[in-house]
This record gives structure tokens, C-alpha cells and sequence, in this order.
């Protein structure tokens, strides 16, 4: 009988998968990162800098110019107030109309639930891309073009939030539901008294979801756009490059790190309740 060698203790395997863990993270962490080192290291160089080849990470001399340059040389502060508005409005009524939609779904009885469920469903596999040109041209025919509201209605749909929020809900004890209808609680009064307040990590990972994607929003804002009065921030950094085809890219990356800056800070802000949020509907208990 072979002899068998010595096996590795629980505790070694532990210790072991914890190392492998940390290692991947690690990794994780740097592609993560260095593409944001990159951007906030070359919104202070020289123009000269970046296209040097081979690239150079840390600039010679420093160019905080670059941000003075990048918030006078267009409209930069007019983009944000205009991001501000768009990203508000939209985060205010997708967070609405996802709360209580996803409440219909699960509080009420009616006919028909499960098939506008599997609709909603539906629009989660459809990408945006595919109703832009019928979206431009309903807008561009109800005379919407160049406005907020433009804007603001086609990206209004909540078939993601719709779904996180009824996952949710659907993690809720019946129990607790049970006692507050029972003690006369309306449709009303269980979702704002019951429902939302054991709803507060998921509610805010919706939130910061539904702000940093309306934030980021490029494609639909740059069709509807035709001059700086409505033009978001990401629309209005495409107009920080030149046309001679050498860009300035100092400028450039230094707009885009003061793009980047508050939806950065409200990640790092909301990242506990929102990682809370996006897994507590996920076993039911």
C-alpha cells in the first residue's frame, strides 16, 4: 500500500483561499485603478508629455493650468449645472415610479401581473441603442428637440430598478406585512411606514445606480443636443478637442477627472449599503 502524504490542515486550506482571494482582488484593484491614475496624472502635464512615446506616467512639470483651461475654453460650469438638472430629474422619477411599480408588482392583485412582469423583463434584454432611432424621431416630431424634456423621457424607463425593488419586496417577511394589515395599515401607509423603511440598502444602491448611469449618459444627450443651453457634461468634453487632429488632451483629462469627481465621491459614500443592497433580495429569509 502506497504511503499517503501529509494532507493540508482546514486551517491551511483556509488560510490558503484567503491568500488566493486577497491576490485576485489585488489584481482586480490595479486594472481597476490604473486607468484613473493615468487620467489624473495626465490632466497635470504638458501637452508634449502625452505624446511622448514611450509613454511617460509622471509629468516633468506640472500643468495645473490644464483646469483652469479645461472650465474657460467651453461652457464647462453651464454642462454641469445642465448634468445636474438632467441626472436630478431623471433620478428623482426612475426612483419613484421603480418603488411603486415594483410595489404593484408584489403588493397588489390584479390580472395580467405576471405578464407585465415578463414585459419588464423583456426590456432589461432590449439595449438602448436599438430604440434610438424611433425615440429621435417621436421627440423630433412632438417638437422636443434641444429641450430637457427631450432628453428626459426616453431615458426614463425603470425596467431595471422595476426588478430590483420587486426582488426585494418579495424578501420581505409576509409575516410583517400580515401584522400591519392587520392593524388596519392602507396601501399607503404599509408602503411608507413598513416596506420602504426595510427597504433602505437596496432603495440606496438603486439610487446610486440610477445617478451614475444617468451621470454617464452619452448617446442620447449628444442627439438631442444642439448647443450648450441643454448639453450634459459628457456631450460637452467631446468639444474640449480640437479640430486640427492633435488634441489637447491636458484639458481634457482634466475635465474628465471634474466630470468624474461627484459621482465618485457618492459611490465611495453609498458603496457599503449599496454591495447590502444589490445582495439582500438574493436568499429569502
Amino acid at each position: 500500500m502506497r504511503p499517503h502524504g501529509p494532507s493540508m490542515s482546514p486551517a491551511t486550506r483556509r488560510r490558503l483561499a484567503d491568500a488566493c482571494g486577497y491576490a485576485a482582488m489585488a489584481v482586480v484593484l490595479v486594472v481597476i485603478a490604473l486607468p484613473l491614475v493615468w487620467i489624473l496624472l495626465a490632466s497635470l502635464k504638458d501637452r508634449s508629455e502625452i505624446y511622448v512615446q514611450p509613454a511617460v506616467w509622471w509629468p516633468s512639470t506640472w500643468r495645473p493650468e490644464n483646469y483652469a483651461e479645461a472650465t474657460t475654453s467651453v461652457p464647462f460650469w453651464t454642462y454641469l449645472r445642465n448634468s445636474l438638472i438632467v441626472t436630478g430629474i431623471l433620478g428623482v422619477a426612475k426612483f419613484v415610479l421603480g418603488v411603486l411599480s415594483a410595489y404593484g408588482l408584489v403588493f397588489l392583485r390584479f390580472p395580467g401581473k405576471n405578464i407585465v412582469f415578463i414585459v419588464i423583463i423583456a426590456a432589461l434584454m432590449v439595449p438602448n441603442q436599438i430604440t434610438v432611432i424611433t425615440n429621435y424621431a417621436l421627440v423630433a416630431q412632438l417638437g422636443f428637440r434641444n429641450t430637457f424634456i427631450g432628453i428626459i423621457l426616453p431615458l426614463a424607463g425603470v425596467a431595471f430598478g422595476t426588478f430590483l425593488m420587486r426582488n426585494h419586496f418579495l424578501s420581505i417577511p409576509p409575516e410583517i406585512i400580515e401584522a400591519a394589515r392587520m392593524d388596519g395599515a392602507g396601501h399607503f401607509r404599509l408602503l411608507t411606514r413598513v416596506v420602504l423603511p426595510l427597504s433602505i440598502p437596496t432603495m440606496v444602491a438603486f439610487a446610486t445606480i440610477t445617478l451614475v448611469n444617468e451621470w454617464n449618459e452619452y448617446l442620447w444627450p449628444f442627439l438631442m443636443a444642439d448647443d450648450s443651453t441643454v448639453a450634459t457634461l459628457p456631450v460637452g468634453l467631446t468639444l474640449l478637442q480640437n479640430s486640427d487632429g492633435l488634441t489637447n488632451w491636458g484639458p481634457v483629462m482634466a475635465a474628465t477627472v471634474l466630470a468624474m469627481l461627484p459621482m465618485l465621491i457618492l459611490f465611495l459614500a453609498l458603496q457599503r449599503h449599496m454591495i447590502k443592497g444589490l445582495t439582500s433580495g438574493a436568499v429569502k429569509g
